[in-house]
Formats: C-alpha cells, sequence, structure tokens
C-alpha cells in the first residue's frame, strides 16, 4: 500500500520569484474504479513548460534546498509577472502525459493490476497518480513505458490536425517548426494516409531530418528563396490549412500570402478583392512570444485563429476520441513512436544545467523523466 510520494511542484510567488520544489504528497487510494499508477516515463513538452517555468528569467537560476529536497528558484521580469496572476501564490503539479505500472486497483478496475498503461491529465511529475481507470490507456504486451509516456499530446495533436483539415474542406495543408517529434509523426501520417504535407523548417538541418523520413514538400525558412519555394509547394500540394508551432512573427503571414499566390496561379480571371479559396491558418505554439504580425495581401477569404487539442477533442466527442486512441496504440512503435535524447530523474529536473538544456526546446532532443529513478 502506497501511502506517500515525490511529486514536482511549481510555484509563482507575488513577489515576482519561481519557486520549483519537491514535495512529498499523500497519495489518495483508489476508488471502485480508480487505479494507481506508479510513472515510470514522462516526456517534457513544450506545452509542459510553460506551466513549469512560466515566465522566468532562467539565467537567474539558483539551486539550494538539500540532495532530498532541492529547491530551484529564478525571477520574474516585472513586466512579465501579470501574465501569471491567475497562478500566483499557487504551488501547482506539472506534466501532462505519462506511463507506468498499475500498482493499486479499486474494487471495479481490478483487471488492471500489473497494466503499463499511458495516462494524461496533469501532475505526472510524480512517483504515483490515482487516476480514473476509464482514463488509461492499456499498452500493447511488447511496449515499455518509455515507449507509450508520449500517447497523447504529440500523437492526438498530429491526428487532430489531419482531422480538422477533412472537417474544414481542406485536402492538403501545411505544418511549421516541422521537423519536430509532432512534425515527424504528422509526416508520417500523412505518408501512410495519403495526404499532401508542406513543411517549414527553420535550417538545412532540419530539412535533411524530414527528408530522411520521406517528406515531399520542404521548405526552408532560412533560405533566400523561401517564399518562392513555399508558393511552389502549395501551388503542388494545394494546401489551403496550416498549423503553426510558432505564433510570433511573419510567418503566418507568409503563409496566407503564398496560398493566395498559389490560388491566383489557376485563376481565370482577375478580382480586386482576391481569390475565393479559403485560407486558414491555426496557431498552436508559441516558440516565438513576439506579436503575430499579418500584413494582409492575400484577399478577403482567409482566416487566423488559435488551436488547441483539449477543445478539439471535446468537440469531436468520446466515440471518435476513442477511435483516434485505438490507432495510437495500434501503430505505438512506428507512426507514433518517439524518441528521447535523455532521461532523467525528478531531482535533476531541478538542475539549472539540465534545465536549460531541456528548455532550450531543441529539435531532436527531448527529455523523458523517469520519477521512479
Amino acid at each position: 500500500m502506497t501511502s506517500d510520494g515525490l511529486q514536482l511542484r511549481s510555484l509563482i510567488k507575488s513577489s515576482g520569484e519561481l519557486e520549483l520544489s519537491l514535495l512529498r504528497v499523500p497519495v489518495p487510494a483508489p476508488g471502485a474504479d480508480d487505479v494507481v499508477v506508479r510513472i515510470e516515463a514522462s516526456p517534457i513538452n513544450p506545452s509542459d513548460l510553460g506551466l513549469l517555468l512560466g515566465t522566468a528569467d532562467m539565467r537567474t537560476a539558483k539551486l539550494s534546498g538539500t540532495k532530498d529536497a532541492p529547491v530551484l528558484t529564478a525571477g520574474i521580469p516585472p513586466n512579465l509577472l501579470r501574465p501569471m496572476t491567475a497562478r500566483l501564490d499557487q504551488s501547482l503539479p506539472v506534466g501532462n502525459e505519462g506511463a507506468g505500472t498499475v500498482i493499486q486497483a479499486g474494487d471495479a478496475s481490478r483487471a488492471l493490476t500489473g497494466k503499463t498503461v499511458a495516462i494524461v491529465g496533469g501532475g505526472m511529475y510524480a512517483q504515483y497518480r490515482t487516476i480514473k481507470a476509464a482514463d488509461c490507456l492499456v499498452l500493447p504486451a511488447d511496449a515499455t513505458a518509455a515507449d507509450g509516456a508520449s500517447c497523447f499530446v504529440n500523437p492526438l495533436t498530429a491526428l487532430g490536425m489531419v482531422a480538422t483539415m477533412r472537417a474544414e474542406g481542406h485536402t492538403a495543408l501545411v505544418h511549421t517548426a516541422a521537423a519536430s517529434n509532432l512534425g515527424q509523426m504528422l509526416n508520417r501520417i500523412c505518408l501512410k494516409d495519403g495526404v499532401a504535407l508542406v513543411n517549414i523548417v527553420r535550417n538545412a538541418e532540419q530539412a535533411g531530418i524530414l527528408r530522411a523520413i520521406g517528406a515531399t514538400h520542404i521548405c526552408d525558412s532560412s533560405a533566400p528563396d523561401f517564399f518562392d519555394a513555399l508558393t511552389r509547394a502549395l501551388t503542388t500540394s494545394g494546401a489551403t490549412i496550416a498549423f503553426d508551432a510558432i505564433g510570433g512573427g511573419k510567418l503566418a503571414s507568409q503563409i496566407l500570402t503564398a496560398m493566395e499566390a498559389a490560388a491566383n496561379a489557376n485563376a481565370k480571371s482577375y478580382s480586386r478583392y482576391g481569390s475565393t479559396v479559403h485560407k486558414q491558418v491555426y496557431i498552436y505554439g508559441g516558440l516565438d512570444t513576439g506579436p503575430t504580425e499579418l500584413n494582409r495581401g492575400y484577399g478577403m477569404a482567409w482566416g487566423v485563429g488559435g488551436w488547441l487539442l483539449t477543445p478539439f477533442l471535446i468537440k469531436i466527442g468520446a466515440t471518435e476520441g476513442n477511435k483516434l486512441r485505438a490507432r495510437v496504440v495500434a501503430e505505438l512503435k512506428t507512426t507514433f513512436a518517439s524518441h528521447y535524447t535523455k532521461t532523467i530523474s525528478l531531482r535533476e529536473m531541478l538542475e539549472p544545467a539540465i534545465i536549460a538544456a531541456y528548455n532550450k526546446r531543441a529539435t531532436g532532443e527531448k527529455y523523458l523523466v523517469n520519477p521512479s529513478l
């Protein structure tokens, strides 16, 4: 019977300081429909870093406390404290998703005892997590916790992009930061499903990563001919919807402008209002936290909005969501395989040098946390 365990907490104080600590917290006993999972693998996703580090200046990070109870602090610039108002002085658990072994189960959930499962729901940077049995995704017998740790966020996001494309009447799509773990999954999905995908990367090295896995359309935003190459790829593919992980800067506007140029390439007549082809960019990330700059040179049939996984799953409902999850399990080691640079412990998550490494969000450098280390 497990009564307590370590959990990583993130606290932003109203005094303008981030505090990360490891607390020993009670593990709730499972109800009839619950299980207790020993967390053995949990990825550090970009979506985790916002809650973990907030807007702190990690160059000011200092480690104190003891080996068993480390505490990391870092300052937050006054102008960046205001966006954190809603979470001030609250100690919050972190970690969106993870996987591990079911070590306890309620009366109605005993069949899961000993199973390796993937779970989502927050608070995964912890040694143990009590959760509803219905929220567990049982992994194949030959799968490890590390295989299933990234079962939810990236796979369902990639599948959700393709589903959104189809639901809104588009036939091909554009993705930025395309050499990322998520981007590589999206490529494998599109290749398998016969969907044309235009990949936007930030350098030649990232282009090489995608070329090696068979990507067809690759556009390097650092190249001098980027806009022309993007327009050619859009003309060939017919992509009219984009999912942008960058957010800030001019990229969204460049995509819309290139889509308009591609639409006009085969236009039979001129219209001062632009093409009637609807062009859509969804921003789902914020790698560039600056303003999104729109230079409206793409007619009147366009849209820019936000897209997040959770609202998408709510919109499609449980039945369709379960179909997507079933595909993830079936293709866990192929289409949805994740690769990690390094596995670290909860204590190592608080070391400034290691934070600097995983906070770079560098392509091909994904970190995995094993709270049981």
